[in-house]
């Protein structure tokens, strides 16, 4: 699924110019979806956490039953290796990602003694800084661990996420604000949330029904520093039709202004702002 432009893509042990193929039709990725990825973005020559997106995208595949193959640190060489041939200017999306390819005599179980590893690299602009979103809500919901892998950043999981915007763009929102199965906030349906009182910042606690992002929680040690009350707890649509402020926080975007949630309205406050520049300040300084 090509999203971006001048793609490259390294696939054993090369990087190749292109969107080349890597997967086959019988590999259990492609048949039993046992694939995960990870994301990471290059602006202006910074790639901020791409270890801990490195480290993640293994760990992801631990919980998805597949061996993860490349260290952490040998995967972020490869993806600087790659970078060379974008100019600095270039936004990038970084997406290191395995599969399984043999499965057990079942098919089911996939096999620790074969796995697929690529890279892909996009060109992909990031959003203005005009950017922003509304929300609505959604009947679909955040899984929880008994019944689907969401402590892994898998590609099966998404179908879900795909129904949540689907669901709301139909009723002419960007996004939507998805709760677990409890009936309390979780995040959106392609990125981490949170929102704003009196000065303060909330986000969801993290419950095992969604990744808490590294980006999140980049935002919360910067706001902590600053001086901010960053408090991680349980929060309902209600809370959020009361907040003064509310923002997303992704990978792909950093930090997204939200502008509405069904019927109630926000401003692009300050502290959404003041924790844009503080996360490219960071990032810049790295």
């Amino acid at each position: 699924m090509a999203t971006g432009t001048n793609i490259r893509t390294y696939f054993n042990g090369a990087w190749h110019a292109g969107d080349i193929p890597v997967i086959n039709a019988a590999d259990h990725g492609a048949w039993l979806g046992s694939g995960v990825f990870d994301g990471a973005r290059y602006v202006n020559g910074a790639v901020p956490d791409l270890l801990a997106h490195c480290q993640r995208v293994n760990r992801s595949a631990e919980a998805l039953m597949v061996t993860p193959t490349v260290t952490a640190e040998d995967m972020v060489q490869i993806v600087w290796d790659g970078l060379r041939a974008y100019a600095k200017d270039t936004a990038v999306y970084i997406r290191p990602m395995y599969w399984g390819i043999d499965g057990d005599a079942t098919a089911i179980l996939p096999s620790a003694a074969k796995t697929g590893f690529a890279i892909c690299l996009e060109e992909i602009p990031m959003a203005p800084e005009t950017a922003s979103v509304s929300l609505g809500k959604t009947q679909f919901r955040r899984p929880v661990l008994e019944s689907s892998v969401v402590n892994a950043k898998a590609g099966c999981l998404y179908p879900n996420n795909a129904r949540m915007l689907r669901e709301v763009r139909a009723r002419g929102f960007q996004n939507a604000l998805v709760t677990d199965a409890m009936g309390n906030v979780a995040e959106s349906a392609t990125a981490n949330v949170f929102m704003v009182k009196d000065g303060e910042v909330f986000t969801p606690i993290a419950n095992g029904t969604f990744l808490a992002g590294i980006t999140r929680a980049r935002h919360m040690t910067h706001l902590r520093a600053d001086g901010t009350k960053v408090h991680e707890t349980v929060l309902s649509f209600a809370d959020f039709e009361a907040a003064d402020e509310v923002f997303l926080s992704g990978n792909m975007n950093k930090v997204t202004p939200v502008v509405g949630f069904e019927d109630t309205s926000y401003q692009v406050g300050p502290v959404t702002r003041r924790v844009r520049d503080m996360y490219w300040d960071w990032a810049h300084s790295e």
